[in-house]
């Protein structure tokens, strides 16, 4: 099999609409990399529990990095040379990047406690609230709290002063953070970047000459978007593209999440 392009993508705002979490607008240029046998790469913040949906749904059967890199999931038997690998959970071969999660969210509530900057976190919160506040109906809020690597949560009543402090007594804790569409989240010695490119690795010793595509809409995703040879921003609601990303190396399209995501493979792959 000759393989030229792998194409990884976030999901929340970019391969799935912010607010309705639909992908339907994108699903030609979906459709389009299955006919040419291109790989879709899941790299988002949702857990393993919610990206096995998507696998099933769009019958997507590739691997995926799930919770910000924390975790890399490879289907059995998926390449043809021998990965290293940590870990089977189910039928995949997981690389871990990630600090479990019972040392992140006590670490988070401590440095809540401590610092009197009052959370709220997806440990903290019922089934039914994380719903009410993601929009994601009960079975998928239920699958959005089963965390592996990675604690969301949201500054109450957040200013700059409390998001600066957060960020400080984060990193004093030996810890990381980043920031997607809805929640800031903990996570340890991991980025999306890392992930993408120990994957891109594992591919590339198997198929060797390939270009690597990836999309995002957030700083959430720059890791990501700096590690492929092509990456592109689609713009957030309202129609901007995030002010924070300044690279000029990332290509801006046109089109709010799976609009813009659509355009971008049609003119990438399409032409």
């Amino acid at each position: 099999m000759i393989l030229t392009y792998v194409v990884f993508t976030d999901l929340d705002g970019t391969l799935v609409d912010h607010d309705s979490y639909s992908y339907e607008a994108a699903r030609p240029a979906i459709d389009l990399l299955k006919q040419k046998g291109i790989p879709l790469i899941f790299c988002t913040s949702k857990t393993r529990a919610e990206l096995e949906v998507y696998v099933e749904e769009l019958d997507c059967h590739h691997p995926f990095i799930s919770e910000n890199g924390g975790g890399i999931f490879v289907p059995e038997g998926y390449f043809d040379i021998d990965i290293d690998f940590d870990h089977k959970v189910g039928n995949y071969d997981v690389i871990e990047l990630g600090t479990g999660y019972s040392a992140l969210k006590d670490t988070l509530m401590e440095i809540s406690k401590g610092s009197g900057i009052e959370i709220i976190n997806f440990g903290k919160m019922t089934t039914e609230e994380v719903s009410k506040d993601t929009g994601l109906d009960i079975r998928s809020a239920e699958l959005a709290k089963m965390r592996d690597y990675d604690e969301a949560f949201r500054i109450i009543d957040e200013d700059e002063n409390k998001a600066s402090k957060m960020k400080e007594l984060i990193g004093a804790a030996g810890y990381n953070y980043t920031r997607g569409g809805r929640y800031w989240h903990i996570i340890g010695n991991n980025d999306k970047g890392k992930a993408v490119r120990i994957l891109t690795d594992i591919y590339r010793q198997q198929f060797t000459d390939i270009t690597t595509i990836g999309l995002g809409d957030s700083q959430n995703d720059l890791p990501m978007l700096e590690s492929v040879d092509i990456s592109v921003l689609v713009q957030k609601p309202g129609g901007s593209h995030d002010p924070s990303i300044t690279d000029t190396k990332i290509k801006r399209v046109e089109g709010i999440g799976p609009i813009g995501w659509g355009n971008a493979i049609n003119e990438i792959i399409g032409r």
